[in-house]
């Protein structure tokens, strides 16, 4: 057997470059490079190996582990799954600065390869700087918190190890149903140990992701109730655009007369315009969505996991018998709700239940109606973009500026805060790659990251990151790496002055805005101060960033088109009114815990509220099957 003497990080890195992936007959490489901040954990190991092979596996310097996570992320989302970063950092804090990133990989089914640094194998050296001790075992350190939010945990003791280990990582990476965050603990002396490697271990592999066919017994069945249902719906989530659906939803959607509600992960699956887009569904979601949505006696799921969000804490659906059919490559999700599981690709179980729908239709009065509520949500979308309250922009008017300014191809990236469910509600999705919004995970700082990891995967769209002042204070790190690359981001920088969104929430349980505006603290001890002042502008410019700030909707205008006509990133920050905000509507409900007794009058009339909307919730587990709201015994001590 012919072999090759090579130390592990050189090992690790020749079989991710000989790595490819194929669907649909179209195959290419599956690993775009590495990020990656060296250190005492990996300098000689894998970084070396990097350095070595860089002209075939590139390397992105970074400013912030999480980030490059967030980077990878928004690489492979719009790579629809089928490209990736590897990640690379040193021992100790360097590693746990990934898990942020890791968890949001994992929970939006995005692959990512993260590696780090680990302490000596051998031990003699131990404690190593920055290594954490554990006293229950010696072979527990810091990676080991990486374990509940990866698909895949491995610790490489032995630099043979690196012959089982790489497919399996591989294998989860590519499979559709069970990708996310993989991760690799990597001893700094084994990663510098050589061995004599089989030299088919590094010869050229192709991954074939399968489109994968539900059960047909399960399929007649589905098939059967949709044709008896009268208000079907669908849900449709990230499963749409990974398995590149989207063309085929449409197609199904026409020839049913069954509407289209989105998911923020699915959203740009229909054009806004189409007669049978609902736009965006549940919490954030649209007039059209949540009045169709109660009224449905059956409800089509495809690709989506039914978070909170878009079941509106499991209010959405108030027909007594409503019914649910899952189109999911992941048994766990295809299951939820009672639901016919639809075991499957995507696209692969559209087309199969298109065909066993042949000549059946809903009623034209039922397309009527969701093309007529299509129309009332456009206007209404046009009268937020207009709706101005005095001298500061409301966030309805600068998201309509920005769409305006934006192309039918250009890619719009935000994660945290309330521009996520103005955006869900608002942007006008003209392509089913535009939409790039995290929220998954809701990860503050993601965006600028994210728009960098965007931007990578599409080079020839303009990427516009909305940020909230509060994210951009967490991670606007990145802009540097954005300039440093030679990448245009167009960066808007929206200043409310707190954490608007977590404001709105802390106002529905009646605590009022607590915590969450950026005050001066006073000899009261409170943050009730005169508003602190933060110059955006200068913060961007001290990273490299063209910037400006804006103050009136023609100013704002005015430098999108010239950013949009530059070759550089430039950051425009605007101010933004507090207390505008863009209404829930057709009484769209997100549960957030309420305290059942209070000395302050508001938070007991925020409970009243909740125990109202309690009430009409659903366990969604059998037909006609509600929740029963029951207080707590707690709540009545007599």
């Amino acid at each position: 057997m012919a072999t090759v003497r090579l130390t592990t990080g050189q090992a690790i890195i020749n079989y991710l470059i000989a790595q490819h992936v194929e669907r649909d007959g179209v195959e290419h490489r599956f690993f775009a490079g590495l990020w990656g901040i060296f250190g005492h954990g990996n300098i000689g190991g894998v970084a070396q190996a990097i350095q070595q092979a860089e002209a075939d596996f590139p390397y992105y310097l970074t400013r912030n582990e999480q980030a490059m996570v967030h980077a990878a992320v928004g690489y492979a989302k719009l790579r629809n799954r089928l490209g990736a970063f590897a990640c690379l950092t040193s021992i100790g804090p360097g590693a746990t600065n990934m898990v942020t990133g890791a968890a949001s990989a994992t929970i939006n089914h995005v692959p990512v390869l993260l590696m780090s640094g680990d302490a000596f194998a051998e031990r003699v050296q131990s404690p190593v700087l920055q290594q954490l001790e554990y006293q229950g075992s010696q072979d527990t350190s810091a990676s080991d918190a990486f374990r509940p939010v990866v698909r895949y945990w491995d610790r490489i003791n032995r630099p043979e190890q690196v012959i089982t280990v790489m497919p399996e990582v591989m294998r989860i990476l590519t499979s559709p149903s069970e990708t996310g965050a993989v991760f690799l603990g990597l001893p700094q002396d084994i990663q510098t140990y050589a061995f004599d490697y089989p030299t088919e271990m590094f010869q050229k592999r192709v991954w074939a992701i399968p489109r994968n066919r539900p059960d047909r017994g399960s399929l007649a069945a589905a098939a059967a109730w949709i044709r008896e249902a009268k208000r079907p719906v669908i849900f449709a989530g990230g499963g749409v655009r990974y398995s590149e659906a989207a063309d085929a939803l449409r197609a199904f959607a026409e020839q049913t007369g069954i509407p289209v509600a989105e998911t923020h992960a699915g959203k740009g699956a229909m054009p806004y315009n189409h007669p049978l887009s609902l736009g965006g569904a549940g919490v954030s979601g649209t007039l059209a969505a949540n009045v169709i949505g109660p009224e449905a006696d059956l409800v089509i799921g495809i690709g989506t996991r039914f978070t909170d969000f878009p079941t509106a804490s499991k209010t959405a659906f108030q027909d007594p018998n409503v019914r649910f059919i899952n189109i999911n490559v992941a048994e766990f999700d295809a299951y939820k709700h009672a639901a016919i599981p639809l075991v499957g690709d995507a696209r692969a179980t559209i087309e199969e239940l298109a065909a066993a729908l042949a000549g059946y239709s809903t009623a034209p009065e039922y397309r009527q109606r969701v093309q007529a509520l299509n129309r009332e949500w456009d206007a209404e979308v046009t009268r937020v973009y207009n709706h101005s309250v005095g001298d500061i922009l409301t966030q309805g008017e600068v998201i309509g500026a920005v769409e305006a300014s934006s192309g039918p191809r250009d890619v719009v990236v935000t994660s945290a805060g309330s521009l996520p469910g103005d955006l869900l509600k608002l942007w006008r999705s003209r392509d089913v790659d535009s939409y790039q919004v995290e929220y998954g995970y809701s990860t503050m700082g993601y965006e600028i990251a994210g728009g960098v990891g965007a931007k990578l995967a599409a080079g020839d769209r303009e990427v516009y990151v909305m940020v909230g002042d509060g994210s951009f204070q967490m991670m606007s790190n990145e802009i540097t790496t954005a300039v440093q690359e030679g990448l245009k981001l167009i960066v808007v920088v929206v200043d409310n002055k707190g954490y608007s969104s977590v404001g709105r929430v802390s106002e529905q349980v009646g605590a009022e805005g607590f915590g969450c505006h950026y005050r001066y603290k006073t000899a009261t001890g409170k943050y009730d101060g005169a508003e602190i002042q933060l110059d955006f502008v200068k913060m961007c410019q001290g990273m490299g960033a063209k910037a400006l700030e804006v103050k009136t909707l023609p100013e704002l205008r005015a430098a999108l088109a010239d950013a949009r006509a530059g070759t550089e990133t430039v950051c425009i920050v605007v101010q933004t009114d507090w207390d505008e905000r863009v209404k829930g509507y057709a009484n769209s409900w997100w549960e957030m815990a309420t305290p059942m007794v209070s000395e302050m009058p508001a938070v007991n009339a925020a409970r009243v509220e909740f125990d109202r909307n309690k009430g009409r919730q659903r366990y969604l587990m059998v037909p006609g099957a509600p929740y029963q709201h029951v207080a707590h015994a707690s709540s009545d001590p007599e």
